[in-house]
């Protein structure tokens, strides 16, 4: 079996970071996917790949695959910049402003 340790990042959808902390092992897929000729479905019979487990650090996925015999390949994180505005969010509601304030 083969697989993948990684850090998920935060989703386009939100700011804020929620899932982002804990480290993620997923299986990789063994077999081919294949169409159902009756719905039309894509389907496979390897379950592996539904199964994703939860570490609270690299150290704990990493050492649980070589407990298991697992193959992994551990992707590091690329760090975020930081977006930290001069005035902040307060910015948005100061009384000083000089030009005209549109949405």
């Amino acid at each position: 079996m083969r697989a993948r340790i990684y850090k998920p990042a935060k989703t386009a959808m939100s700011s804020g970071t929620a899932k982002t902390r804990e480290w993620v092992l997923e299986f990789a897929q063994s077999s081919a996917r294949e169409v159902d000729p009756l719905m039309g479905w894509t389907s496979s019979d390897d379950t592996q790949t539904q199964v994703k487990l939860r570490f609270e650090s690299k150290e704990a996925a990493v050492s649980y695959a070589a407990e298991k015999g697992i193959e992994v390949d551990v992707v590091e994180p690329k760090s975020r910049k930081l977006n930290i505005r001069a005035g902040g969010y307060g910015e948005n509601f100061a009384t000083n402003r000089r030009g005209v304030w549109t949405h």
